[in-house]
């Protein structure tokens, strides 16, 4: 007779203890140990979901670390270190999961919530630097009266990236009003709060991404060897 997930219905042979598709345990019934004790089939206590979470401690565990995280990715964003971040954000994501296995009883996630639970702690922390990077920039230009440093750096970057699409659009043939128009843009104020918005999404985005991976990974490595024997 074959056997089937009570979830989501794959097969699933007899000396599989978790289902392939979805990774729900499977519950094991021994005849040979029914048959020499002469009783009713005895089953092994119910195993929780491991493809479910606790959200309670696995937030908890999240805002502990990720919001941390967040500070300290944005202050090495601006010291120019955002690999770093990156890799910190993503050490965070498998922190996070580790710390949830260590909580459960059994001590097992499948990948799929190790991903969830990466995702969560991939948005505190991504979110965290973003507000932290906007303050840290309030506060240079209206608290600490340094807003021309970045003013400066602004202009010189939009100075080099006009002056080599203007030389793009000159060689392929592009009328000098337009390239006018596009130069005094890229000048503009507008121009520049436009390209520190953007790249704070981005490094949102990259932030959430790693952080993700890193619940991932997490929960693929360090719950193996914390698999439940049935």
């Amino acid at each position: 007779m074959e056997t089937t997930c009570n979830r989501c219905h794959q097969t699933v042979q007899d000396e599989n203890c978790y289902c392939p598709s979805c990774g729900l345990p499977q519950f094991v019934y021994s005849a040979e140990s029914a048959a020499g004790q002469g009783q009713t089939e005895r089953w092994n206590d119910a195993v929780r979901d491991a493809a479910s979470i606790d959200w309670k401690p696995a937030l908890r565990s999240a805002f502990m670390l990720a919001i941390p995280a967040g500070i300290l990715c944005a202050a090495l964003w601006r010291a120019g270190a955002g690999l770093i971040g990156l890799l910190l954000m993503a050490v965070t994501g498998a922190w996070v999961v580790a710390l949830y296995i260590r909580s459960q009883r059994p001590a097992w996630i499948t990948v799929g919530a190790g991903t969830r639970i990466g995702l969560v702690t991939g948005i505190l922390g991504s979110w965290t630097a973003a507000a932290a990077a906007g303050v840290g920039l309030y506060a240079m230009r209206f608290w600490f009266h340094s807003g021309k440093i970045v003013d400066d750096f602004n202009a010189a970057m939009n100075q080099q990236m006009s002056q080599q699409l203007i030389q793009q659009w000159t060689s392929a043939g592009v009328d000098a009003q337009t390239v006018a128009r596009a130069k005094a843009l890229m000048l503009s104020p507008e121009w520049s709060a436009g390209l520190v918005l953007f790249t704070i999404w981005c490094v949102i985005t990259a932030l959430l991404v790693f952080a993700v991976a890193g619940g991932a990974l997490g929960a693929r490595f360090l719950a193996r060897s914390r698999r439940p024997e049935i």
